[in-house]
């Protein structure tokens, strides 16, 4: 019987021992400082490590459990217009993984950022994403050209896109000024001005729609110069004159 006891003994020491040893293990792995080579970036090749550390407050050396995870993905988000980013500290292997979600570019786009000209591209969802960041790698041209982007219009640009997403490239552009009046470069409308009220624009989008569904019907041979949607009440169509 005492024998029994005694190896029971030595084996639950063992396992609390080795638990021991385990935790103390990783908690050692946990406090240890990592450097911009524990990195590791999933889901894109255009983004790399520098980067992160330029669009981010992450400092290195810095110990692994000090990162702030959720804090840097917001960040990274926001700077690299990010669909989604995710940082998962690991212990084994030993660093940060991080995995990116790129927009997909849908327009070439240009922005003003502290009175410096911005090129890039924009996605179907409104946002901006910067030349070095955008994941185009079939370095497509894009149709449709958005110039004057600026994040409080992002929404209404999306719903823009969206509306002419399948109607084969009707669409050549956004123009948005400094006080955010638009204007659309159109196919067959040709200048369509929305103007500074954006809570008309599904109401402006559907006229459109449907002023194009009649000219088409009635096979409207002159030439358009212009639609006049900012009260889109009244619309009013000019043709060019011969």
């Amino acid at each position: 019987m005492k024998k029994e006891s005694r190896i029971l003994f030595n084996n639950e020491s063992i396992l609390l021992i080795f638990c021991l040893l385990i935790s103390n293990f990783l908690t050692i792995r946990l406090f240890k400082n990592i450097f911009i080579n524990d990195i590791k970036i999933l889901g894109t090749k255009y983004i790399t490590k520098e980067d992160l550390l330029k669009n981010s407050s992450l400092v290195f050396p810095t110990r692994l459990i000090f990162v702030k995870t959720k804090f840097i993905e917001k960040e990274l988000k926001e700077n690299l217009s990010l669909k989604n980013i995710s940082i998962d500290r690991q212990l084994f292997p030993f660093g940060l993984q991080v995995r990116v979600q790129t927009r997909k570019p849908f327009a070439y786009g240009e922005k003003i950022e502290n009175g410096i000209k911005v090129e890039g591209y924009v996605d179907e969802d409104g946002f901006f994403i910067r030349k070095e960041f955008a994941d185009n790698r079939t370095n497509n041209i894009y149709q449709v050209r958005i110039v004057g982007w600026n994040k409080k219009i992002s929404a209404v640009v999306s719903k823009i896109l969206k509306s002419y997403k399948n109607q084969s490239n009707e669409l050549q552009a956004i123009y948005i000024d400094s006080k955010n009046f638009i204007i659309l470069k159109e196919k067959k409308l040709n200048k369509v001005l929305l103007g500074f009220n954006h809570s008309n624009i599904d109401f402006q989008l559907n006229i459109i729609s449907e002023i194009k569904s009649q000219l088409s019907k009635k096979k409207f041979v002159k030439k358009i110069e212009s639609l006049d949607l900012i009260d889109p009440n009244y619309p009013k169509i000019k043709v060019f004159k011969p």
